[in-house]
């Protein structure tokens, strides 16, 4: 698996990296040690190599002089060539060791921040980019209802049974309430099929996919695992998304290529246990609509501006009031970029929930999953190397917050719930959820 930051940039501008890292708010000594572990690991394989070159030699030596039946000065050449041997793969083993220790660093070492990307400690610095549809004193008394209530009320949110069927934070929806939900994934991938390719990923996937995309190893815990098969069920459909090509060599002209995807997500969260579990609000199992991109460095920004338009386009359409923020260094992911998050203010709940991220992760993802494409020729027709891909991706539609926040929104007096417009052609014909 290649390294996930560049090695060369941590090679040849050590204190370039630390400075965009410190931005983070992170410790940088790994970075240092990757640099002297690299400088290690370079040592090593130049005297491997040498004396590899050495053993070639000896071993020439040693077919001469038995030709010329001097057995006695060949069995010495040998005995010294077995030597050598031994000493070869004693620093190929410690080479080895070096590059695997080198790997297991890099692969917990984040990403670098976009330029832009603004500075920050926490979520509490994130700045809001741009609000809309937003008056809290607009909102009736009777949207100010939590959706757990409207939801037990109409029978379409039934958590009790779902804890009895499987634990706490898992939910389960009936009637219209199930007819919602898979409305909301049918319009995000309407909305996004004039430019998307529709995949089916498989849910399960293997430790390596789950690597590429920066889950593994750090989110380990946060996971469900199926040890038996060493199987992973996905936390959200950009895993296999970003693994379609790996270890492929795209061409240039290829790129851009969109995918999307609906898929259950599963998420142990279990940081989170007692935060937000009411509702819909946080559960470990739910539907989403993911969307995602593979760019060369140049296509990115603009498909980064594209992912954030197109998933806005689909909250506004529902008649949320909204809020787009821009993820600040210390509160970047793992993974990130560059990175925005859309909000929906849920009047009964009376909070702004994140029902969108949308990022850009440069070529962090890609050089874990190994995608690279092959550069058109210039005009002059040179080629040129190699390049990693860079990925983007964001949730077209999440549906436990936006279903909330519909329910809480469109709440009528009579406690009935009126389908936003969109939805219509998904309902069976309902207007109305009673």
């Amino acid at each position: 698996m290649p390294a996930v930051l560049d090695i060369r940039r941590i090679r040849t501008d050590p204190d370039e990296v630390k400075a965009a890292l410190a931005r983070r708010g992170i410790d940088v000594a790994d970075v240092d040690r990757v640099h002297d572990l690299d400088a290690r690991r370079r040592e090593l394989a130049a005297e491997r190599d040498e004396v590899r070159n050495h053993v070639k030699t000896v071993s020439k030596e040693v077919g001469r002089l038995r030709g010329a039946g001097d057995v006695a000065a060949a069995e010495a050449q040998q005995a010294e060539s077995r030597a050598l041997g031994e000493r070869e793969r004693a620093l190929a083993d410690d080479e080895a060791a070096v590059a695997e220790e080198i790997r297991q660093l890099l692969l917990r070492i984040p990403n670098t921040p976009h330029p832009d990307a603004p500075d920050g400690a926490s979520d509490a610095d994130n700045p809001v980019v741009k609000v809309v549809g937003f008056d809290p004193g607009s909102y009736q008394p009777h949207q100010r209802v939590p959706h757990w209530e409207t939801g037990a009320a109409l029978g379409i949110l039934d958590n009790e049974r779902a804890v009895k069927i499987t634990g706490s934070m898992f939910v389960m929806l009936r009637k219209q309430g199930a007819t919602l939900s898979r409305a909301l994934c049918q319009l995000a991938l309407d909305n996004n099929a004039d430019a998307f390719e529709e995949i089916r990923p498989p849910s399960l996937v293997s430790s390596a996919t789950l690597t590429a995309t920066g889950q593994l190893p750090k989110f380990a815990d946060d996971a469900y695992a199926i040890e038996r098969d060493d199987l992973w069920c996905i936390p959200t459909a950009e895993v296999p998304l970003t693994s379609i090509a790996s270890g492929e060599l795209l061409d240039e002209a290829d790129l851009p290529q969109r995918f999307m995807a609906y898929s259950p997500c599963y998420r142990r969260e279990a940081g989170s246990a007692g935060r937000d579990t009411r509702g819909m609000l946080r559960a470990h199992e739910f539907d989403k609509v993911e969307i995602l991109a593979y760019a060369t460095p140049a296509e990115a920004p603009a498909l980064l501006d594209e992912l954030v338009s197109r998933a806005e386009a689909t909250i506004a359409s529902l008649g949320l009031a909204y809020r787009i923020i821009e993820i600040c260094t210390g509160d970047l992911g793992q993974s990130h970029h560059r990175s925005f998050d859309i909000e929906v203010y849920a009047p009964g709940c009376d909070q702004w929930l994140e029902v969108s991220s949308i990022s850009w992760f440069s070529d962090y993802q890609a050089r874990r999953a190994d995608i690279r494409y092959r550069p058109t020729p210039g005009d002059d027709g040179a080629r040129r190397s190699n390049e990693f891909i860079h990925t983007l991706n964001g949730s077209a539609l999440a549906v436990p917050r936006v279903w909330a926040a519909i329910v809480e929104t469109h709440r009528n007096p009579d406690g009935t719930v009126t389908v936003p417009e969109p939805l219509l052609p998904y309902l069976r014909g309902a207007t109305v959820i009673s």
